[in-house]
């Protein structure tokens, strides 16, 4: 494939004009999007137990009140001081504790709490002056997942440009059985509006952000390559990498990624023998929409996350076991039901800078996507008060072949 240097937007990671969070109980009550999917409910049918997902960000931090005991043996892959441990932005720790955090000691509670988290450290932003001109190790960070016990690989940051290797490491994670899900960048708003990579490769479910309403964020990025929508405006994160508190009214695709991960280990963890491509398959399924499977929207893909669905309703049809629910094409390297043996790493090549994690400033203005009629109740809560939405129109009539490709 041939790849260019990364020339990258500038980075929207803090919340703008926000104070932090006085309380950690305030924390949990903002995690609206729990109620909204009935979590209490799923979480006596899985909570995640047995799933690994590889967070591929600033390193986790497993010392925070909600990721003891979380957070598994790891790789740092970015050559500079300390290791997958040491979160230098707070970003990665962050997005394990939306996917698999406890709770404890009033900190975020992880849509997959019973899920542990695989660290794997890469640069997102310059960690000191080394990395800044050694740039991207999105290549390296991809293989280490894909070569760790993760099932899924959870990548909250996006870059303009393809690298070299990145398409072939992607296709070696798929090899492997892996789950692999990014954000679709933040730009939505702006000048750019362009979905990147990771979430652009072929074998990547890209992932846009709601709101509480279910409109898609304004910030969201739209295009052909989203695949499914999530949560990902109002909800909180650490404010920076000092972890002495949280900052509420946080958005970014970054955090609708990390809920869609949690979601997946909630329904890989209740039918563990199915492979990616069939979590995937029950995930498109099921997800909540108004407009043709086949049609998808340009602003919420397959439609928004419904895990209760699956869970709670026994629906969604896994299909076959190797091929891709988006290309309906076969997985190379898998067969049925089984993933297939590792083959070698290649060695991976850098980009002039690093990509941007994909967590935005404050917003809950919904893009200007035509609304929808029909069925517009998000992810179905039983027993629960139901998230009502407004899905975002516009489909994108041409049918995608992006995972052909």
């Amino acid at each position: 494939m041939t790849t260019v240097g990364a020339t990258l937007g500038a980075l929207a990671v803090m919340s703008v004009g926000l104070a932090p969070s006085a309380a950690a109980d305030d924390v949990q009550s903002q995690q609206w999007y729990l109620d909204a999917m009935n979590a209490q409910g799923l979480w006596k049918v899985s909570t995640g137990k047995g799933i690994s997902v590889a967070v591929v960000d600033t390193g986790v931090n497993p010392d925070t009140s909600s990721l003891k005991g979380q957070v598994l043996p790891g790789v740092d892959v970015t050559r500079a001081a300390g290791d997958e441990t040491d979160d230098y932005l707070s970003h990665g720790t962050s997005m394990a504790e939306l996917i698999a955090g406890t709770g404890k000691g009033g900190g975020l509670k992880g849509v997959a709490p019973g899920a542990k988290i695989i660290p794997i450290r890469t640069a997102l932003t310059g960690i000191d002056k080394k990395t800044e001109k050694l740039g991207g190790t999105l290549v390296e960070a991809i293989r280490a997942a894909a070569d760790s016990d993760a099932k899924i690989i959870s990548m909250s940051f996006t870059g303009d440009f393809p690298v070299d290797g990145g398409l072939e490491a992607v296709q070696y994670a798929e090899s492997k059985g892996k789950l692999l899900i990014a954000g679709v960048g933040n730009d939505g708003d702006g000048d750019k509006n362009y979905i990147g990579y990771p979430a652009k490769y072929p074998g990547v479910v890209g992932v846009s952000a709601i709101n509480e309403s279910g409109e898609v964020a304004k910030f969201s990025e739209s295009g052909a390559y989203v695949d499914l929508a999530s949560p990902g405006v109002d909800v909180p994160t650490w404010c920076d990498k000092t972890f002495k508190a949280y900052c509420p009214q946080r958005g970014g695709t970054s955090q609708a990624t990390a809920i869609t991960s949690g979601a997946a280990a909630l329904i890989w963890s209740a039918h563990p023998e199915w492979t990616a491509n069939q979590v995937l398959r029950v995930m498109i399924d099921t997800a909540g929409r108004d407009w043709p499977k086949n049609t998808p929207s340009r602003y919420l893909g397959y439609g928004t996350i419904r895990p209760a669905q699956v869970l709670l309703k026994g629906k969604g049809d896994p299909g076959a076991a190797d091929v891709d629910p988006v290309s309906n094409k076969k997985t190379p390297g898998l067969s049925t039901g089984t993933a297939a043996s590792p083959s070698a790493s290649a060695s991976a090549s850098t980009s002039s800078k690093a990509p941007n994690p994909t967590s935005g400033g404050q917003t809950s203005a919904a893009a200007s996507a035509s609304d929808s009629s029909g069925d517009t109740t998000l992810w179905v809560a039983l027993g629960a008060a139901a998230a009502v939405v407004v899905l975002g129109g516009g489909a994108f009539a041409v049918a995608r072949s992006r995972r052909g490709a």
